[in-house]
């Protein structure tokens, strides 16, 4: 059987992967394995459900928010909020279980269900696991007359607290910096505006009026080209591009360059290790980083340690070991000091934060890394079991390894959702890791 939960939580086209009625039980299974620990003293566990504003995530909402009241928890619904701002909101109200109804940047027909347990921290694989086994043996019937949950519609105060959770974070004064906000028609397009606003800075806002179709459209950090333009439109110091749930972040400098997460982290990496706060002097990044992040952080004298592909493993070794600074190149920045998941606007902050306070532009402090040419190649393959096993495909690797020496790098992985191998070069010459990425695709596909 094929597991329910992927590596953001549940997600698929609305109404037909992922229904009502499955979201129902998937709130009610939630419920009963998220709240277990605190229901003794008569204690009545409470959730926190937010959403982005895709039309499908009303219905879904209503859905989960049944399910949970239908096992004895109380739900607190806090309508249109980005994904840090529930994870915040779970542990500001003190709830059990945090929900978010998103498919991030994907179209707007696709959603997502994403839970954090109490504290706001997304859920270990186990977790998960025991929420899809409860799925399959809920009990016919629940608690009645007074156990059962209250739904409570609206959160009058879940902005503001939000809000003020960010300014607390980033305190510095923006006067001065002009910035355009590419919000996604996303979760971001009141609070990031007002966010980046209350700091001080001149806010030029677009794609921030959602009409529950138009999210991603075209638009956000999966289209930088429509902020791009619009810095050079209005003579911006820098622009932001989130996406439809807000936890990313890329930027765009003064002179219409994209500057990705990679580029961020080095940043702030830089500025964590001069206020004595880079703890263990560590940066965690996943494999697929580029290269010069790694050369970048080794000429600041910085460590860097890699994981898995995908925001989930870098919070996990976050948190494993205390780090305070990681992320991934699309912009997932996490900054554990002032939240347990990525933050767009939070990441906006830090980085508006930084030029601020050195008087430098976006450029100048991205130049700390340079970006080597990446190429990445999708094969498609039928068995991606067999490929890193095949002998000629080691052979080549290596043969590659070889001739790209300390100046480049290899990495072949298997697609977490597809029929794909993925094969990605980095040397210092484009064409030259165009050659290598070809060779190596070449072999690849022909196992």
């Amino acid at each position: 059987m094929t597991r329910l939960f992927g590596t953001d939580g549940v997600r698929g086209l609305a109404n037909k992967a992922l229904t009502a009625p499955l979201a129902l039980r998937l709130g009610a299974a939630a419920a009963d394995v998220l709240t277990a620990e605190n229901r003794s003293g008569g204690r009545r566990p409470t959730a926190i459900i937010g959403r982005d504003p895709r039309v499908s995530g009303e219905m879904l909402a209503a859905a989960l928010a049944a399910g949970m009241a239908s096992r004895g928890v109380d739900v607190l619904r806090v309508g249109v909020i980005p994904t840090p701002g529930v994870a915040f909101l779970t542990d500001d109200y003190g709830a059990d279980m945090g929900v978010m109804i998103s498919a991030s940047h994907n179209p707007m027909p696709d959603n997502g269900i994403k839970f954090f347990s109490a504290g706001g921290r997304k859920l270990p694989d186990e977790v998960e696991d025991q929420i899809e086994a409860k799925m399959a043996n809920l009990p016919e019937d629940g608690p009645t007359g007074h156990g059962i949950g209250r739904i409570i519609e609206e959160a009058p105060d879940a902005q503001d607290r939000y809000l003020a959770h960010l300014r607390e974070a980033v305190p510095t004064d923006l006067s001065g910096i002009k910035v355009v906000v590419d919000a996604a028609n996303g979760a971001a397009s009141e609070v990031a505006v007002l966010a980046y606003a209350a700091a001080g800075a001149e806010v030029t806002a677009i794609h921030n009026e959602p009409n529950a179709y138009n999210i991603n459209d075209g638009c956000g950090s999966t289209h930088i080209e429509q902020t791009q333009q619009a810095v050079k439109e209005h003579g911006a110091d820098l622009g932001l591009a989130h996406d439809g749930d807000a936890d990313r972040c890329l930027a765009v400098d003064a002179e219409g360059n994209v500057v990705d997460g990679d580029q961020i982290m080095a940043i702030l990496a830089v500025a964590k290790k001069e206020n004595n706060s880079l703890r263990h002097n560590t940066v965690v990044a996943t494999v697929m980083s580029n290269l010069g992040l790694k050369l970048a952080m080794r000429r600041e004298g910085i460590e860097l340690v890699t994981t898995k592909v995908g925001d989930r493993y870098v919070l996990e070794e976050l948190n494993a070991s205390g780090y305070s600074l990681g992320g991934e190149q699309s912009g997932h920045i996490v900054l554990p000091g002032h939240g347990t998941t990525g933050d767009g606007t939070l990441t906006g902050l830090s980085l508006m934060s930084r030029m601020a306070e050195t008087g430098k532009s976006l450029q100048e402090l991205a130049g700390v890394m340079e970006v080597l040419p990446q190429v990445l190649i999708n094969v498609p393959v039928s068995d991606k079991a067999s490929i890193m096993k095949d002998s000629g495909v080691t052979t080549a690797i290596a043969a590659a390894e070889t001739e790209l020496g300390d100046t480049g790098r290899v990495l072949l992985r298997a697609s977490g959702t597809e029929e794909l191998f993925r094969v990605m070069v980095e040397a210092e010459d484009e064409e030259f890791a165009r050659k290598i990425a070809g060779q190596l695709a070449a072999v690849v596909a022909a196992v």
